[in-house]
């Protein structure tokens, strides 16, 4: 009988998590209001211009020949201005001096097959600028801001991965259990040409260094393999790191200090959404642009918010390619959808307007699927003024690009090429209230013995079974992966009871509940990415691959050794509480 009720009790706080999700955005928004009255008449939209992220290169030439190089980048502590009118910020920023960091840091060039070493250093103060909250897992040095740099979407060997436990205060004065080097190996080898990202990954504390700026972007390009298509390039192929955050009066980052728990977490709270959009560093800025083709390649760097991204006057998103890989064909778009650490690389042709501005603005809800629409503020991104019709551009401004019809094609996600089916199940727990108070894949914590070990060289099946409100964007870390079917759950509150207490999905007779429609995974994603967006209520079957997906050439260092690799939602707020499993690669 207590067991009846236990699965009565965590049906219904599911059932309600919607709706409290609901009750806790608008308190958090009546909160805000109270505390920054006036504000929104002070920033005013499309004033500043879109910022590029300086360069630093991760190799050099010698007699023509490009040569491996290593590079030290800073974390420092410094003021940032993301408004006209918003006094300066204090942050944390990536660069390599304190006069050179910004937010979101420089974006590091490599060149395909040419490794690039990177010592990151950490600058940072004793103490956080942020509030954290030392009840979930949490790095905790005696003193100090504990940071660990991981390489989204890179290859490369466990201890260059930025592990979660890798952590290290100013001058590696204190190093967490996992910590080995200081300086990190990029191979670069083999790794398909195209977008990466650089943020923290410090344990408990991902969520609250991204807030207050660590991050930038990464490339990868082959000349051999990209020249060829022609796209545009140089200053018409500009990166857009979009993130939201809200802002005091003072001009400091601000977060909801009382958890939704406090009795259990005194400040955790299940996603932070900001009032501001920022792009590059800059809140709603604008850019110029020549009536001809751009490359545009959008990064949502959210913490937690879903963006569904289009053109004011319904100008076409033509795809190239989704995370790091190119897609076969480009795929003519209205609007994009883009989880958190999700990358969409787009041409738009300009030259097409038929309005001098052209906003960049998104509609997609949040909590993503089920919860508002982004209001005013929230709803527009940035600006694109359109040079005026009739005249003739310079001689560097004429557009020779093309958007190809075909691009680059990877071998395809074969489900029976896999030597091992796993289930991946996806919880969240409540309190009293039904608000969240940890969420947990396939029921155990991030700190629980690695279940997934899947072989060096090896193909697997995912089947990810999300049982939580939310939209979940799953990042597996060395591996690359393919979703290949969406299907929905029926019976879903029977399955989550039996699961909740067998927490197996064969015993729990997965296939009687997977069963219904089967909703198409969208052209644009079809291709080998880092991130891929898993439905509530859907079972998505992804297929894994522990190797390069166009070559067999083994990795060029050992991925089995310690600390291993990650995997976990990429809603940051989800990820530090606990959403997080270790994965232990095994010798073939």
């Amino acid at each position: 009988m207590k067991l009846f009720y236990c699965f009565v009790a965590v049906v219904l706080l599911n059932v309600i998590a919607c709706c409290v999700r609901g009750y806790q955005l608008k308190a958090a928004y009546s909160t805000r209001q109270k505390l920054l009255e006036n504000q929104d008449d002070t920033l005013h939209m499309f004033v500043d211009k879109l910022p590029n992220m300086p360069k630093v290169y991760g190799y050099s030439y010698v007699h023509g020949v490009p040569k491996p190089k290593h590079i030290a980048v800073g974390m420092f502590m410094k003021k940032w201005k993301f408004h006209r009118d918003l006094p300066p910020t204090t942050v944390f920023a990536f660069g390599t001096s304190p006069e050179e960091a910004t937010v979101p840091g420089p974006t590091i060039e490599a060149l395909d097959s040419v490794p690039t070493y990177v010592t990151w250093e950490n600058h940072l103060p004793h103490k956080h600028i942020l509030p954290w909250d030392p009840t979930i897992p949490t790095a905790i040095p005696n003193r100090g801001v504990p940071t660990a740099v991981h390489l989204h979407g890179g290859i490369q060997s466990p201890q260059s991965d930025g592990n979660p436990l890798a952590w290290f205060t100013a001058n590696f004065s204190e190093t967490g259990p996992a910590w080995s080097r200081r300086t990190y190996t990029y191979p670069n080898q083999h790794q398909l040409p195209g977008n990466l990202w650089y943020h923290d990954h410090a344990l408990g504390l991902t969520r609250t260094n991204l807030l207050v700026g660590l991050l930038g972007a990464y490339v990868v390009r082959s000349p051999e393999e990209e020249a060829p298509l022609g796209v545009p390039t140089g200053k018409f192929d500009r990166h857009l790191m979009i993130f939201d955050r809200t802002f005091n009066k003072d001009g400091s980052v601000y977060v909801n200090t009382t958890g939704v728990n406090p009795n259990i977490h005194p400040i955790w709270q299940p996603e932070y959404f900001g009032d501001t959009i920022l792009v590059n560093g800059r809140a709603w800025p604008y850019l110029k642009v020549q009536r001809r083709k751009y490359r545009f390649r959008i990064l949502n760097a959210c913490n937690a918010r879903y963006l569904n991204l289009s053109l004011s006057n319904g100008m076409a998103l033509t795809q190239l390619a989704s995370d790091s890989a190119y897609l076969p064909h480009p795929i003519t778009l209205t609007s994009v959808l883009l989880a958190p650490a999700e990358i969409a690389d787009v041409v738009v042709d300009f030259s097409e307007s038929t309005t001098r501005k052209v906003a960049l603005i998104n509609d997609a809800v949040y909590p993503f699927p089920h919860g508002d629409p982004p209001d005013s503020r929230t709803g527009k991104v940035m600006m694109f003024l359109v040079k005026s019709a009739g005249r003739a551009p310079l001689a560097h401004d004429m557009d020779n690009s093309r958007v190809p019809q075909d691009l680059i094609t990877y071998p395809s996600a074969v489900c029976n090429e896999a030597v091992k089916t796993r289930y991946i199940v996806f919880y969240e727990y409540g309190g009293s209230t039904g608000a969240p108070t940890h969420l947990y894949i396939n029921g155990r914590r991030f700190e629980d013995p690695a279940t997934e070990k899947p072989a060096v060289g090896s193909t697997e099946v995912w089947k990810v079974i999300n049982l939580t409100p939310d939209n979940h964007p799953l990042h597996i870390h060395l591996a690359v992966f393919q979703a290949v079917e969406q299907r929905e759950l029926v019976g879903v509150e029977e399955f989550m009871g039996c699961m909740t207490v067998e927490n197996d999905a064969l015993k729990c007779n997965v296939s009687k509940h997977a069963r219904g429609q089967v909703v198409p995974v969208p052209m644009n994603e079809r291709t080998w990415k880092n991130v891929v967006k898993m439905a509530p209520s859907f079972m998505t079957t992804v297929v894994v691959k522990f190797e390069f997906v166009h070559c067999k050439e083994p990795y060029p260092f050992d991925a089995t050794a310690y600390p291993g690799y990650v995997y976990h939602c990429h809603i940051l707020d989800h990820e530090d509480n606990s959403m997080m499993r270790p994965l232990v690669l095994v010798p073939k």
